[in-house]
């Protein structure tokens, strides 16, 4: 596990109320930021080429957030540079109706990445401690026992070969009001606003809570959760990409031998 300000340190209570969602760090402003983010994307496609080529890990990046938090900037800015035939996003909707039929974490063990690969999951089974706890879809006997069940499933991926990274993009209230509105004022953002965006934000205080149990339960040694300041979208991006770099770099990954003498290859 890195060290980062934004780090969940395993078995430490979480609360997000305490938590800064307008941080920026050691930095002034975008301006001041913008040479450390192109160092970090052109350094995460470098890594990128090299952890595909070598295909002995499998990276997973979990990302949550309340509604207009930033989850899709994310994926589209901090992994616009990379190689696509190495990356996988996936979005999980409601249950389908096989899904609903198997344990919840059975079409999540589908989706995660093979070595070789980046997994972006853009909401994940941690939706099963939040909005089936929020909106009343499973009683507490239920969403309880999942914490633990998380926790052994991410175990066994890391254990695998798969590096766990867990992101909660924090908004304030005030924030995620102004993207709403936003997306309502500009046309080619309205088909992402719902009624039901509403009725989530009517209901912040509970998924605060929510978050705040899952954060201080699920974030651990070989699977860390970062709580990501995220009113500002350019540092929220850095923060993401700052320690997907970092943490990759720490593997020390090269590039595999060539399966045979190379000498001996002719082009004519």
């Amino acid at each position: 596990m890195i060290e980062s300000p934004y780090a969940v340190e395993p078995g430490a209570a979480v609360n997000l109320d305490k938590m800064s969602t307008d941080d920026t760090g050691s930095f002034k402003d975008k301006k001041d930021a913008l040479d450390d983010i192109e160092k970090n994307l052109k350094e995460l496609r470098e890594l990128q080429a090299v952890f595909y080529a070598s295909a002995s890990k499998a990276l997973l990046v979990v990302l949550q957030a309340m509604d207009a938090g930033g989850k899709d900037g994310v994926v589209s800015h901090v992994f616009s540079g990379i190689n696509p035939q190495g990356c996988i996003v996936q979005s999980f909707k409601v249950p389908t109706e096989l899904e609903s039929r198997h344990d919840y974490l059975w079409r999540i063990h589908a989706a995660v990445p093979p070595r070789g690969m980046f997994g972006i999951f853009n909401r994940s089974h941690y939706e099963s401690v939040l909005v089936e706890r929020v909106e009343n879809l499973a009683p507490k006997s239920v969403w309880s026992q999942r914490y633990d069940s998380i926790n052994a499933f991410e175990k066994m991926l890391n254990q695998e070969g798969t590096i766990i990274l867990k992101f909660h993009l924090h908004i304030s209230p005030d924030e995620q009001k102004k993207r709403l509105k936003a997306r309502i004022d500009e046309p080619d953002s309205r088909w992402k606003i719902s009624a039901a965006d509403m009725k989530t934000r009517l209901k912040w205080d509970a998924y605060q809570q929510a978050y705040n149990d899952l954060l201080s339960r699920c974030s651990t040694a070989h699977a860390p959760w970062f709580v990501v300041p995220a009113d500002h979208k350019w540092f929220r991006n850095w923060v993401v990409s700052d320690t997907i770099v970092r943490t990759l770099a720490k593997l020390d990954l090269k590039y595999p031998k060539p399966s045979e003498d190379l000498s001996r290859i002719k082009i004519e």
